[in-house]
């Protein structure tokens, strides 16, 4: 079965860090033995034409200097802030139909996977129509927010990719069920797993849990969806007698504000903000970490957590985890099970679970032990990869459509 996986953005030459988990799905089906192809924007007039042996194949939508209405920044955030972006957007709509419908006439495709159907599910008819394979959608929740909070006139389009795409699936049941707000079809959850191939850590660096020292963690970008402010504002509630540190892993708008932060709450000495870190790094991090915490909230944009991938990396480095009760970390985290929930936007509540969980080891080693269950039952790719394998037969087997 031969699979064209259509995406917004793919790493264009060695050492590119996008969407590590895209990759490891790309792995597992080849070593399933799917031919799997991508299907992806060019990056100011280039980019690899393969990757790990995987044919990519790269459409021109605008002279190359100013070719980069993808891969370096969100494109939604892009076409709101910029004139230019705005004009660039057709263009790159009509060139990748056109291109998407070219390459389905040269090659024949099974199934046409896209990711991030608005404005893809376009690229995904046009490659239906070339060469007659069947589409499916994976819809990760943040495309269907943007349309309700910025682009309500994209709502009959959302209704459109979704009746006409031969199989729909969900990285999470929260998206799931905006889904069913909006029309109703068949949706398969199917969660996207860990980013990284080698085996399941299983242990971590306990002694970095003891009185000496109680490292909090947070990997990810530094936007006001995320509610890093509410985890240093947690950090500064807890008492004296928890030598907690904060390490904060990533980059994004958010970042002078989260600086000024620390700043006014005289937390200079406690808090650090190195920015992103190699792999190795990452790697330490998560395996001195005494905890992990995801304090996502709502933005004024009606967005979201779609599930909260980091969450599983930390899980399956035996680190307890604490999140918000919202989006799609409930699909990973059960309360007092697998992990901490707590309200959005709630700071008391974030030092409060951190206190429960450096109060208490037995609870901290029970938390780390069901989560590394629950990555490697729910979450493994061996599940993953079953679970796509069996959304493209199913889509195989409908009537081919006009």
């Amino acid at each position: 079965m031969r699979v064209l996986h259509v995406v917004t953005a793919f790493p264009r030459g060695p050492g590119d860090i996008i969407a590590p988990w895209l990759i490891e799905l790309l792995r597992r089906q080849r070593a399933a033995g799917l031919e799997v192809e991508v299907f992806a924007p060019a990056y100011r007039g280039g980019g690899n034409q393969e990757f790990e042996g995987i044919p990519v194949h790269r459409f021109r939508y605008f002279p190359a200097r100013w070719e980069d209405l993808t891969h370096d920044q969100g494109t939604v955030d892009r076409v709101g802030h910029s004139i230019r972006y705005k004009l660039m957007a057709p263009f790159y709509v009509l060139a990748g139909m056109r291109a998407a419908w070219r390459l389905a006439r040269r090659r024949h495709f099974d199934i046409v996977h896209v990711h991030w159907p608005v404005p893809h599910a376009l690229f995904g008819w046009a490659a239906r129509g070339g060469g007659g394979a069947r589409l499916v959608t994976l819809w990760y929740g943040i495309e269907l927010r943007w349309v309700k909070s910025r682009l309500p006139w994209l709502k009959q389009f959302l209704k459109w990719a979704l009746q006409t795409s031969d199989q729909v699936a969900a990285i999470s049941s929260y998206t799931a069920r905006e889904i069913a707000e909006l029309v109703h079809v068949p949706v398969r959850v199917i969660p996207y797993g860990l980013g990284f191939t080698e085996s399941l850590p299983g242990t971590r660096d306990k002694g970095l849990g003891n009185r000496d020292s109680f490292q909090i963690l947070y990997v990810g970008n530094l936007i006001p969806r995320k509610g890093v402010r509410y985890l240093i504002d947690a950090l500064k509630r807890l008492p004296p007698t928890i030598p907690a540190k904060l390490l904060i892993l990533g980059e994004g708008t958010d970042r002078p504000k989260l600086e000024a932060q620390v700043r006014e709450l005289g937390l200079n000495g406690r808090v650090s903000l190195p920015g992103r870190v190699p792999d190795p790094d990452l790697h330490r991090a998560l395996r001195e970490a005494s905890v992990f915490v995801l304090p996502s909230i709502v933005d004024k944009r009606g967005d979201t957590e779609g599930l909260g991938v980091v969450l599983l990396e930390a899980m399956s480095y035996r680190v307890p985890v604490i999140g918000s009760a919202i989006g799609g970390i409930t699909d990973i985290i059960a309360d007092d099970e697998t992990g901490l929930l707590v309200p959005p936007e709630d700071s008391a509540a974030i030092a409060a679970a951190v206190q429960r969980i450096a109060g208490d080891p037995a609870l901290a080693e029970r938390l780390a032990d069901a989560g590394s269950r629950r990555v490697r039952e729910r979450f493994g790719w061996d599940a993953i990869t079953a679970a796509w394998l069996e959304c493209y037969n199913a889509a195989r087997q409908k009537a081919p459509r006009a």
